[in-house]
Order: C-alpha cells, then structure tokens, then sequence
C-alpha cells in the first residue's frame, strides 16, 4: 500500500528543501547587499575627494590672484560630474570668489536612496600658497547628490537578490532529485516488497536485494530487515520459554526461588498419594521464624530479605531428608518429610532445623541468631488431605507460638477442641462487657523507702457463665484481635479511677492507681483524651494514675509510642513499662521515651535467688532505672528472701502474693486498714529469722 501522493517522504523533502533554500538565498542575498551598501558608502567619499584634488592647483591660482572668470571656469568643470549640485570658491569670510547650485531632481526611488546614503553629501578642501609660505586662501567646497549612486546600488541589489533566490532554488531541485533518485525511489521499491510479506509467514519470504545498493545504507537496512524475519521463529521459541518462566515465578517465591504455597500444594497432594500407596508416612512441617519483626525494624527490610534468602539456603542442606520445601510467605516456611515411619524422625527433622537456624547468621557487620517454631503434622494419623495437613501444621505452630517459643510441637486431636474453645471464646467475648461478666481485682504496691503501701495494680477478670473464670491471658488476646479491647479497655480505665476516688474518700489520699494498657489501646488516638475526662471527672490529682505499657508493644511503632505517651503525659499520669527484660528494648529508645517506672517482669525475681542468669538480669535493669532516674518496682516478690535481695540492689518498690494476691475493692481497703499491723508483725518475725 502506498502512501498518499501529498503525505510521501518526496513531496515533503521538496517543501522542506525549497523552503530552506529560498530563506538561505535570501540570507546570502542581504549579506552580500549589505556588503555592497558598505562599499558603495565608500566610493561616494572617494569619489569626492578625488574630485577636490583634480581641482584644486586652479582653484588655488584662482583665488589667488582673485581672478573670478577662472575661478568660475573652474566650478563649471566641478559640475561635469552627474552628482555634482553645489560648488563654490572663496574665503569663508568674504563673499564666494565663484560658485554654483542647482536643484536636487526629484525620483521615485529617492526617498529610499536618501534613507540608505543621505539626501546630499558635503565635502571641502583648504587652498594654500607654495612653499615654504603655505599661505591660506580660501576653501574649495562641494556637495554631491547621492541619489545617482543609490540608483546604480538598487540595481545592482534587485540583480543579487534574483540571482541569489534562484541559485538557491536550482541547487534545491538539484538536492531533491539527487535525493529522490538515491533514496525515496529505492525505499518505495522495497516498501512494495515489504507489502508482499504474508505476517503469518514472514520466514517464506525475503526483500530482494536492489542492484547498487548492496554496501550502502539500503543494503544494510535490507539485511537486518532479512535477518529480523529469520529471527522471528527463533523470537517465538523465546518467548515460549519466557512463558514457561512466568509460569515457573507464578509457583515460586520470587525472593528465595523455593516453590510458593499453591504450588506446594500440588506437590504435596502428589506425595500423599504415593505415600498412600507405599503405605508410608509422610510429616508436615510448618516453620515460622520467632520476632522476625523486630529484625527488619532494627535493620531494614532489605537486611531482612537477606535474611530470608540465607534461611532458605540453610533450609535447603536438609533436602536430602525433604520431599518437598516451600516459603509459605513472610517468614513461614513448610518442609515436606516422606518415607518416615515413626514420629520421632519428624522430631529429630525440626530439632536440627532449630539448632541450623540458631547459629548465626552473618548480616553485614551483624551477627544474628534466629530462633522459629515448628508445627508437625503427620500423614496418615492426622488427616489425609493436603490442604488440611498443612492448615493443621499452621494452627499447631501459632498456637506453639502462643504458649512458647524456640521448639516444635506435634498437632494433637486436642488442638481442634482448642481452637473450637478459641473460637467460642470469641464470640462470648463480644457480649460479655455488656453482660456484667467482668470484674476488677487490685493487687497492693509496697514502698521500700517508706514500707508503705503506695499503689494498687487493677487487674481484670472475667467470670464466664459456663466456662468460669477465663485467664487474661487467654481472652486479652482474643479481644486485640476482634477489637472488643477498646471497650473493654475503657470500661476498666472508668472503673479503676471510680474506685480510686472512693478509697480517697475514705481517708486513702495516698494511694495510686495502676492500670495495664494492651498495644491496641496505646495506639488509639482517643486514649489521652479519655484519661484527661476521667481523671478531671473523679478529680483525681496529677499521678495519682500511672498507665502501664508492655515492652513488646512499645517497639512495634516506637515513634508512634512515643506521640501517644507523650501526649498522656500532659494529662497528668505516670507511665511505667510493664514486663520489662522479656522483649528486644534498645536503651537509646528508652531514653526517648517518657517513663516513670521500670517493672520488672516476674518470671526473673522468681528464681533470683538460685538462678545466677536470672539475678544478673533484675541487677542490670534496677542499675538502668537508677541511671535513667526511674523507679524501679519488681512483681512476683513471694518470699521474705526475695525482698530482702531486690531491696539490697536498690528497687523502689515490691508487688506480690508475698504482700497480698489480687484482692476485690472491698477486701482490699480492710487489708490496707489492717495492713501496718501486719508490717510490723512481719518485720519482728524477720528479725527472729
């Protein structure tokens, strides 16, 4: 198909051509009139001056010897010349010796002569003696039309203009035939070629070479066009592999290259099957890497790729023992175990996978120990299918995470009743605020300076109509997840500070309050506004409320921590960190942080004494909260012992069932009534011991 006559490359480089050689003859055309107007401005000047000197011996001799017929002989020759309209001979004193005018003659091209020379040029020239007297006489004066020279010079500037365009339009139409010839001619050959190409068959036909144009640019474009045809099959296989491989990233992880979940289902459906037939065991191990959180927020997430890649390659030492390895997503992996026979190889499977992962990793100028925990399910025992083996195998090591960490758990029968109960639970929970099902107990905080009681610690319960009495530990969670924590929460803040203000009613004007705050709860961006209401609606004084935080969830956003502490430390309360020890706290955070009080979680002061690790660690938090000028207060004190060795370290204050267990809000104002009667029956038993 040809292109239409006024859209081809030929009528266009015509246009173009012609145009650029009309401005570019034009151009020359000016300069060189300009050149000549210069030149032309020369030959007036010097014209004149040749004219006085031609005349100035008789001008001389004429006014010398006052002979005015020679002088005006002399004036008469002067305007022999065209240009000539004004002579004259004399002192310029006296009256002229001989002189002469005549009119300018009007012309229709003056006007532009005058422009570009003026109307009439003036010159003159001294008479003078011989030497050696050189006597002045007088001046010989001369004004010339320029009019006849401006004639001469628009001619002449009509002619170069003409010629110049016409130069240039000749050497234009020479360019484009040069060009058509040469090039648009070839090029619609070869488009004609190209026409007779079937698409669907490009390989069958070439472009024939055309005669001459083998070595030149057309020759080249020929052959390359040749080979891209060759090329096309070979194009079509590679983009057949292509499509393989997008099928093969569609079933693997694109940052470790192991087989992704779907496609770990199929294989493991595959083994299954075998498995069945062979009559042999198959284990499902579903591996996911404990704080791996905290790696990526203290590094990058970049570091914590790294990571992974450098688990999947340790991963990958044990495919000898492995049917199947896959990353499941984020830092879960899934090992498929075949040919086993007895549960304990699967044991022994996931406890060398711990011990790999515990060895440490080199993370740039970091060493990093990894622990996971690993859920185990087994075919045939716990179930046939793949989807469901390897959902259990994920449940078993949530639920393993939940309760601890850094090991392996096989799924038990027990675990669907689990999660049946978890469940439940749930959905009990929502209502249960609404129901009156909760309650708060309140567990007493001793001063060790003053060894009075300086605080209480509420404590939610709830009392489940069927289940009975359901640990915090267990609904808390439960209630972060499905967000009933928010009101929950609130209920309990309004609870704490209503019973804060009737035990100051009755004479407890000392006695502060400590609340728990969940990580949902710190986040919320009503808390601070909901803390000033209650404190100013029970007028409770400034730190008469302290709000504890966990550990854990302070680092999960430290920065947006920080916003939301701050600002509840300008409604007035104390801020302490709970369970503090058990998480990854850096120390620079912590001083970043707005804290009033360090709580030393249980687990440590329980074996303070007979554990070595564990004294080293409520000595080194009590020394940091003495630095950092925070209180310190340890939970779980149980014995006389215990207090007395986290009072020689220097801790603020004890909180424990060595003082009081949790106690209702009446049962707690009689022990406080009763209690330094009991103080100092305790400290005269200590003294007998």
């Amino acid at each position: 198909m040809k292109p239409e006559r006024r859209h081809s490359l030929s009528i266009k480089l015509l246009r173009l051509v012609l145009l650029w050689a009309l401005l570019v003859g034009i151009v020359l055309s000016c300069a060189q009139i300009l050149y000549d107007l210069k030149k032309e401005r020369s030959l007036i000047d010097s014209t004149a001056a040749q004219i006085l000197a031609m005349s100035r011996d008789p001008a001389t001799q004429a006014v010398y010897s006052l002979d005015r017929e020679m002088a005006m002989q002399v004036v008469e020759g002067l305007f022999e010349h065209e240009a000539v309209r004004f002579a004259s001979i004399g002192h310029p004193d006296e009256a002229p010796l001989a002189y002469r005018e005549e009119i300018t003659p009007s012309s229709g091209y003056r006007t532009l002569t005058d422009w570009l020379f003026g109307a009439e040029q003036s010159y003159s020239i001294e008479l003078h003696g011989r030497a050696p007297y050189n006597e002045y006489y007088g001046d010989l004066r001369l004004t010339l039309d320029t009019h006849p020279y401006g004639n001469d010079f628009l001619q002449s500037s009509l002619i170069i203009m003409l010629s110049g365009i016409l130069r240039a339009m000749a050497m234009a139409f020479v360019l484009f035939l040069i060009y058509h010839v040469l090039l648009t001619k070839p090029l619609a050959r070869i488009i004609g070629h190209i026409a007779d190409i079937n698409p669907d068959q490009p390989g069958k036909m070439h472009i024939p070479m055309l005669p001459g144009q083998e070595k030149n640019e057309l020759g080249v474009w020929i052959n390359k066009a040749n080979e891209l045809l060759d090329s096309i099959e070979r194009n079509s296989h590679r983009r057949r592999e292509a499509e393989a491989n997008l099928l093969h990233m569609a079933h693997h992880d694109t940052l470790t290259s192991l087989p992704n979940r779907s496609m770990l289902q199929e294989q493991l459906g595959r083994i299954l099957t075998d498995a069945g037939r062979r009559q042999r065991g198959v284990a499902v191990l579903c591996c996911g890497l404990d704080d791996f959180k905290e790696v990526n927020e203290q590094f990058s997430y970049q570091s914590g790729d790294s990571l992974l890649v450098a688990v999947a390659d340790r991963l990958r030492a044990n495919s000898g023992r492995l049917g199947s390895l896959a990353r499941l997503g984020g830092d879960q992996f899934a090992l498929i175990q075949t040919g086993i026979n007895e549960p304990y190889e699967a044991a022994e499977l996931a406890q060398t996978i711990l011990d790999d992962l515990n060895r440490p990793f080199e993370l740039g100028d970091h060493s990093i120990s990894l622990r996971a925990t690993i859920g185990i399910t087994l075919f045939p025992d716990d179930g046939d299918d793949a989807e469901k083996l390897l959902q259990k195998a994920e449940q078993t090591m949530m639920l393993a995470k939940a309760r601890s960490r850094n090991r392996y758990q096989f799924y038990i029968a027990s675990l669907d009743s689990e999660m049946r109960v978890r469940r439940e639970l749930e959905k009990d929970l929502r209502g249960a605020l609404a129901r009156n099902e909760f309650h708060l107990v309140y567990q007493p905080q001793v001063s060790y300076s003053s060894h009075k009681v300086v605080g209480v610690e509420a404590l939610i319960r709830w009392q489940h109509p069927e289940r009975g009495l359901v640990p915090p530990d267990l609904f808390i969670p439960l209630a972060e997840q499905n967000g009933s924590i928010i009101g929950i929460g609130e209920w309990v803040l309004e609870q704490a500070c209503h019973q804060l203000s009737l035990w100051r009613k009755d004479g407890f004007t000392d006695l502060r309050m400590a609340v728990n705050l969940s990580t949902v709860q710190l986040h919320h961006s009503e808390l601070s506004k909901l803390v000033t209401n209650l404190m100013q609606r029970y007028k409770l004084p400034p730190h008469s409320l302290e709000l504890e935080v966990t550990e854990t969830g302070l680092m999960e956003d430290i920065s947006a921590a920080a916003g939301h502490l701050n600002n509840l430390k300008k409604a007035g309360v104390l801020i302490a960190i709970d369970d503090f020890g058990t998480g990854y706290s850096s120390l620079s955070y912590l001083r970043g942080l707005p804290l009033d009080k360090i709580k030393i979680d249980k687990s440590f002061v329980l074996d303070v004494l007979v554990d070595e690790d564990d004294a080293t660690i409520v000595r080194a938090i009590i020394q940091l909260g003495r630095s950092l000028n925070m209180q310190v207060i340890a939970e779980g004190v149980e014995s006389a012992a215990q207090e007395a060795y986290i009072i020689d370290q220097g801790c603020s204050e004890g909180q424990g069932y060595y003082y009081s267990r949790p106690l209702s809000a009446t049962a707690l104002a009689d022990w406080l009534r009763n209690y330094s009667t009991r103080k100092v029956a305790r400290q005269n038993a200590n003294q007998h011991i």
